[in-house]
């Protein structure tokens, strides 16, 4: 990977464009599908938020597309345009440090709809086979893994031994298992 300086990237983008280049002109879709994914991996590595990765890379690309005629070397443009992206990273970042006191902490990406999705159905799928337990084998799983009780509290609060309790576990665990893995 060439990663040009500041001053290297400038004359790259201000050399006027040589008209007996073989290489043709630069088409910037095709360019933009070849090389945006690596380049949002790239801006990932400076800036901590996705979405201010990928919107570098379409600066980036908008930057490209008013000067990419004025390059000399048009097998270059690849690293030409890793330079933008770095450079703008580097942009972010000085702006970010300089508010960063004033910033909100990032939030993290909202799951999508099929993960909520999917996320519910197995909620649902472990409250059936809760359900569908013996009454005793139900409480003692509910209270050790949902209130996160000891075994002894358990026992105390059903009334029963703490070798009953244990029992009582290790059979509601054993259906559940059974239970959610024959609806797979």
């Amino acid at each position: 990977m060439e990663v040009f300086s500041l001053e290297q990237a400038a004359e790259l983008a201000d050399a006027p464009a040589r008209p007996d280049d073989s290489a043709g002109p630069i088409d910037v879709a095709t360019m933009f599908d070849a090389e945006a994914a690596s380049l949002t991996r790239l801006a990932r590595f400076y800036v901590d938020d996705k979405t201010a990765a990928e919107d570098l890379v379409q600066e980036a690309f908008i930057r490209f597309a008013r000067h990419h005629g004025r390059l000399r070397e048009p097998d270059r443009a690849a690293s030409y345009l890793r330079s933008i992206v770095i450079n703008l990273a580097r942009d972010h970042n000085r702006r970010g440090f300089v508010s960063w006191r004033h910033r909100p902490p990032a939030q993290p990406d909202a799951p999508s709809a099929a993960e909520t999705a999917e996320q519910r159905a197995e909620r649902a799928a472990v409250v059936a086979a809760l359900k569908a337990l013996p009454r005793r084998q139900r409480d003692c799983v509910t209270l050790r893994y949902y209130y996160d009780m000891p075994v002894a509290s358990i026992a105390t609060t059903l009334g029963l031994s703490v070798n009953t309790v244990k029992t009582h576990l290790q059979r509601g665990l054993d259906a559940l298992g059974t239970t959610l893995e024959a609806d797979r």
